[in-house]
């Protein structure tokens, strides 16, 4: 509810113009000729008009302080009209109905309490007036013998008296149901306003992003979620959905022919964030019903990427256990008559007569059994992994170790360079050193055979309050982007030679210490590959480890 000071001022201004208009009339009855409203009488009202206005102007701004301003304003007109009536005949005035005016004017400021005060003071006024003609004094240039008979002048004042009450009544009656119609109106806009901020409020705290489309396909909201989501950091309001969220085309088509029987609708597909970043996106699409009959969609949507990784990750072990579980008696059979089959071959050898072309079909059975060999036995190794020694070591040395033993290994070639970055202080991990050395190596020797015309290899090692992590970052071919996920696959050998289970063997390593792999690559720029193993590690109790 507005304060009492702007009220009356807007009164004033009011007031002002009506005045003026009824002072203008006046001059112009006066300069006419008129009798009633002869020219002196024009001049002295309109100064005492425009006098009044000024105090009041120079007062309304005081009402908020001092509630009697308004009064005091109120009680100005009242007299102003009362000279005006006073001057005119008094009780034979036509001016008479003017008192009206300020009983509404205190009904608009003050309600009902103020028109009926104002209705009484203008009632004493009238009454006093005519007191004063019936009294044997003359009035302003009227003659008295042409007054009424006082019981009809007293019966005028009674019905003007009534009159004034009766208005006093009705406008302070509208003021009061139109102030409590403002209350209400203030407190439903209040409260509309507090919704709005509480469901804002609400959209841009949701974890998912949210956007709605309308009819068109614009986005008509965007919340805080859906910026964080896809790195949009300005107002995308009245962009195409569609390529703000950049859907793929059969989703896009797929809402936009459903027509009216429109119903939910779910996709994932990678999103390519400004930042160059790409994250796979799940959205999901609802109908939103607009004005008019329109309907729009409303979507949300989460960054799922870690959530896919895990799936790829539980596929991958899946596969892996179901691999091991059904090859690993398989294999264990093929390793005793393999090596009986060997033996048999050496002694055959050894003891016959070859040619120079039996010798050395015999070496590559020979040669031939051992690879196979030594094949089962990696297999075995992922498939039957040996009981670990787990004990709080410094990671480090597995690395530095690693670096020493590759720059003696045949894998180096001349164009070759084995960099090393570890920290200068210990890097503490609970774990079995053996196995660190075999994720180093393998992950070593996978770059080294990524850079057949050479390039420089990194073996790295650090630490920060969640995890310890050992890497290999190579300056090799790369990987392509869709065979990522497939790396760690068994007998997924790319480089021609080897048993395809190294990197086989680094994933089940890591993931029984509970951690991770990571790789980023570019093709033709090389790879890195990290191991990241959480601070608080439980290894699988199926690996035979401990805390």
């Amino acid at each position: 509810m507005s304060s009492l000071g702007p009220r009356l001022s807007r009164l004033v201004a009011v007031r002002l113009g009506a005045a003026t208009l009824l002072a203008t009339f006046a001059v112009a009855l006066a300069l006419a000729g008129s009798a009633l409203w002869p020219i002196d009488r024009a001049v002295a009202a309109l100064a005492g008009l425009f006098a009044i206005t000024i105090i009041d102007a120079a007062t309304a701004r005081f009402a908020d302080r001092f509630h009697a301003t308004a009064d005091l304003h109120f009680a100005l007109d009242a007299a102003l009209i009362s000279a005006y009536v006073y001057a005119t005949g008094g009780v034979t005035s036509l001016f008479t109905p003017l008192y009206a005016l300020p009983v509404v004017a205190a009904a608009g400021v003050q309600y009902r309490r103020g028109s009926l005060r104002m209705a009484l003071f203008t009632s004493v006024c009238f009454v006093a007036i005519v007191a004063v003609q019936y009294s044997g004094r003359s009035v302003i240039g009227l003659d008295s013998s042409v007054l009424p008979p006082a019981d009809v002048a007293w019966f005028t004042v009674g019905v003007n008296v009534f009159a004034f009450l009766a208005v006093a009544v009705l406008a302070g009656q509208l003021a009061e149901n139109l102030r409590w119609a403002d209350v209400a109106v203030e407190a439903a806009s209040e409260k509309i306003a507090d919704l709005e901020a509480f469901n804002r409020n609400v959209i841009d705290h949701l974890a998912s992003g949210l956007t709605t489309m309308d009819a068109s396909g614009h986005v008509m909201t965007f919340n805080r979620a859906a910026a964080a989501i896809t790195g949009w950091d300005t107002d995308v309001a009245g962009k195409l959905a569609a390529e703000v969220l950049q859907m793929p085309d059969t989703f896009a088509r797929a809402l936009a022919s459903d027509g009216a029987a429109a119903r939910p609708r779910r996709a994932d597909y990678t999103y390519r964030r400004p930042d160059g970043r790409a994250i796979e996106l799940g959205v999901s699409a609802a109908p939103l019903p607009l004005e008019n009959a329109e309907r729009g969609f409303i979507f949300t949507f989460q960054d799922v990427t870690d959530i896919k990784g895990l799936e790829r990750t539980a596929q991958l072990r899946q596969r892996l256990a179901a691999v091991g579980e059904m090859a690993a008696g398989i294999a264990h059979e093929i390793r005793n008559p393999l090596a009986s089959m060997s033996g048999a071959m050496q002694v055959l050898r050894g003891e016959l007569p070859l040619s120079a072309e039996q010798a050395q079909l015999m070496d590559i059975v020979l040669r031939e059994s051992d690879r196979l060999n030594g094949t089962i036995r990696s297999f075995l190794s992922y498939a039957r992994p040996s009981p670990v020694a787990v004990a709080r070591i410094d990671a480090r040395r597995a690395v530095e170790d690693t670096a020493r033993l590759l720059r003696a290994s045949p894998e180096l070639l001349t164009h070759h360079y084995v960099d090393l970055t570890v920290p200068d202080a210990p890097v503490w991990l609970d774990a079995d050193e053996n196995q660190l050395k075999q994720i180093m190596w393998n992950l070593a020797t996978n770059g080294l055979k990524a850079m057949p015309r050479g390039g420089r290899l990194e073996l790295f090692a650090s630490a920060d309050d969640d995890a310890v992590s050992l890497g290999v970052r190579d300056q090799g071919t790369g990987i392509p982007a869709s065979e990522v996920d497939a790396i760690f696959d068994p007998f997924r050998g790319s480089f021609g030679r080897g048993t395809g289970l190294g990197l086989a063997i680094v994933h089940r390593i890591v993931t029984d210490y509970n951690g991770r792999i990571d790789v980023e690559s570019a093709l033709g720029q090389g790879t890195t590959i990290i191991a990241r193993f959480p601070v608080s590690r439980l290894v699988d109790a199926a690996s035979g480890g401990s805390r």
